[in-house]
């Protein structure tokens, strides 16, 4: 007898499959959309170039002329996407005077001498004022026109790699300045003894951290716009700004001083800023008491600037800047703007910052406790609404109060044990969430256990008030706006940047940079290959109908209680959309803890002429997987219909 398989939207993954009928249990790449599951959109790359480091923010803005910039922080410097290419607009650390150049002949490889340099291998450079090296046959603007990576960095030398080779020998030659590009810190976040990053960490200067207790954060950025100036902090350092409105703008570098605007007044130390857009104050979270001194870095503290007034951080009785500490918590985690206001998150409690003019500025209240923030860009506001990953466990949502969300893949995201692999707590500080607009999405890409990179992602749906996991694994988003889709970056530790910074290949780890939500496949420079999206249904049974003499009818009931074998004859499939074909699975099961194996027929190909399948399945419990791997080709479920009957009854006892 024929009989509808009906799911409820989303995936339950806090019950057994067989607990899970009429539910779907788990898949990949996927979403629902009117209630029924359906492939996710393609992504496209969009430049042949790639990224040095891993990206950790990002943030799309346009200028006063109409030209559409993102913004791109990556633990080794700031780029713009802008036109289709990338420019490198990373600050420039102190200049290092005095250096001289020792040149092998027939080599590409020059070693600069320099004593007490102070830079490690890996670090990025770029040359002033150079006097070439005798007989090297080199020009000046093979130095003064590249970035080159530092290699072997010892303490009175490092090498760099030539775009060519020398013509001629030189020893100790020649003159330049070296010119360090900021340090931003690591790619990985890892607890443990060290220096900390960007400033050195938590204690003073050039000191080591005393205990391993203490995490040491990742090279990440907080990225902004005041206007058409971008404001771009690294964490735990300096703030910088680029103008999108200066002369030949993309061939300027970020600084602390750049055409009309000036962060020379900024504190040197903060966790991250954000401009507060409707009354235009820039905020410095977890930074310094003293501005100036970086060993006053309190990371409960909040600094903010006179209205309208980029430089100005002194508390006058004619101006609006200011400071509070918050006191529940050990660090201020993560902000964001809300309609009127703004959600600061600490590691245990909520606050809300709102504007109230003068004498005082702005108002500060707690809002939440045991809800603290898991790390800096895990947060994302949407529609009057903040989500929020807790490290504490769970999700969270402000919309004038603090909610806990009910999610029903929350021990897979949040446990570690067994077969589960949820979130590593000790990198969970990469945690990225984005909205995507265009199918009311919440989306949270994070590490699993004993990962150092992000490799998985869980999605609430607030449209259809549900979760969904996947493989998809993104260390930055943006949400369409200032462009027509989303954009999102993948890092990968193997591969090699493609970008003009000479020597570059000798220390692997690029992101790339995708337009989503467009087409059908993964396209990038390697070539087309198709997203393999499946779903798959928990375990149903059934119940025989009965007739008034006590024997079984034809009637089922898929909601059953494993009463009865099932005979499973045929399905047929249905299809809200379909293109090229998918393939469908039945499961079959005698007992929940058993491995389910497939029918003896499958599985399936379906395709949009596809009237009915044939099939073989006989189990006390079936279960259902759509799934599809071809290129070109994507689907939405409709609702299937399956053929069982009763084939014998289950003896409870002998």
């Amino acid at each position: 007898m024929l009989q509808k398989l009906n799911f409820k939207p989303g995936f339950n993954k806090q019950v057994t499959d067989s607990g899970a009928e009429s539910q779907w249990t788990d898949g990949d790449f996927v979403r629902f959309r009117y209630g029924l599951p359906e492939k996710i959109g393609g992504w496209s790359q969009l430049t042949s170039s790639t990224l040095p480091g891993a990206a950790r923010a990002k943030h799309a803005f346009t200028s006063l002329a109409g030209e559409k910039y993102s913004a791109i922080g990556t633990n080794k410097g700031l780029f713009l996407f802008y036109g289709g290419d990338f420019f490198d607009i990373t600050p420039l650390d102190t200049a290092i005077t005095g250096a001289t150049f020792t040149v092998t002949s027939g080599s590409a490889t020059v070693t600069v001498n320099k004593s007490s340099h102070g830079l490690t291998t890996g670090e990025y450079i770029t040359f002033t004022g150079v006097t070439i090296p005798t007989n090297s046959g080199y020009a000046t603007a093979d130095f003064t026109a590249n970035t080159f990576e530092v290699l072997n960095s010892q303490s009175a030398t490092f090498q760099i790699t030539m775009p060519t080779n020398s013509a001629g020998a030189s020893s100790a030659t020649g003159a330049a300045t070296i010119n360090p590009y900021v340090t931003i810190g690591p790619a990985v976040q890892t607890p443990g003894y060290g220096w900390g990053t960007s400033t050195w960490g938590a204690t003073t200067w050039n000191t080591p951290r005393t205990t391993s207790n203490v995490t040491l954060d990742p090279g990440q950025w907080s990225l902004d716009n005041f206007g058409e100036v971008l404001i771009a902090t690294i964490s735990n350092g300096k703030t910088f700004t680029w103008n999108a409105g200066a002369t030949n703008a993309r061939l300027v570098r970020a600084s602390t001083s750049t055409s009309g605007f000036s962060t020379s007044a900024n504190p040197t130390a903060s966790r991250f800023t954000l401009v507060s857009d409707r009354d235009r104050h820039v905020f410095h979270f977890g930074t310094e008491t003293t501005i100036g001194n970086t060993s006053t870095q309190d990371p409960m503290f909040i600094r903010f600037s006179d209205q309208e007034n980029l430089n100005d951080y002194t508390p006058t009785a004619t101006n609006t800047s200011g400071t509070f500490r918050l006191d529940t918590g050990n660090e201020i985690r993560g902000a964001v703007q809300g309609k009127d206001y703004t959600l600061v998150l600490t590691d245990s409690a909520a606050y809300i910052i709102q504007f109230i003019g003068a004498p005082f500025t702005f108002s500060v209240r707690q809002v939440g406790t045991n809800c603290g923030l898991i790390g800096q860009n895990a947060l994302s506001y949407s529609n009057g609404r903040i989500f929020w990953m807790s490290g504490e466990g769970g999700f969270f949502v402000y919309d004038g109060t603090v909610k806990m969300l009910p999610c029903l893949v929350e021990d897979f995201v949040f446990t570690t044990g067994g077969d589960n692999l949820g979130i590593n707590y000790s990198t969970a500080g990469i945690t990225y969430a984005e909205h995507n607009s265009l199918y009311n999405e919440i989306n949270w890409f994070y590490p699993k256990a004993n990962a150092t990179q992000i490799d998985r992602c869980v999605t609430f749906n607030y449209g259809e008030n549900c979760w969904t996991t996947s493989s998809l694994a993104r260390s930055s988003y943006m949400d369409q706006g200032v462009f027509d889709l989303p954009f999102a970056t993948e890092y990968s530790t193997s591969a090699t940047p493609v970008f003009p910074i000479q020597g570059i290949t000798n220390l692997p780890g690029a992101s790339i940079y995708y337009e989503h939500e467009k087409g059908t496949d993964q396209i990038n420079t390697t070539g087309t290959t198709s997203i393999n999206a499946f779903i798959r249904s928990g375990d149903f049974d059934i119940t025989a109908g009965v007739s008034s003499a006590g024997k079984t009818t034809g009637a089922v009931n898929y909601k059953g209680d494993g009463e009865f074998f099932m005979s499973v004859k045929r399905f047929i499939p249905d299809y809200q959309l379909i293109t090229g074909n998918s393939k469908v699975t039945l499961f079959i099961n005698d007992y929940p803890n058993n491995t389910a194996t497939s029918s003896p027929l499958g599985p399936f190909t379906v395709t949009s002429s596809t009237d009915k399948i044939d099939t073989r399945a006989r189990g006390r419990l079936v279960s259902l997987k759509i799934e599809n791997d071809g290129t070109g080709q994507t689907w939405r479920y409709g609702t299937f219909r399956l053929d069982a009957q009763p084939d014998g009854r289950r003896e409870w006892q002998k």
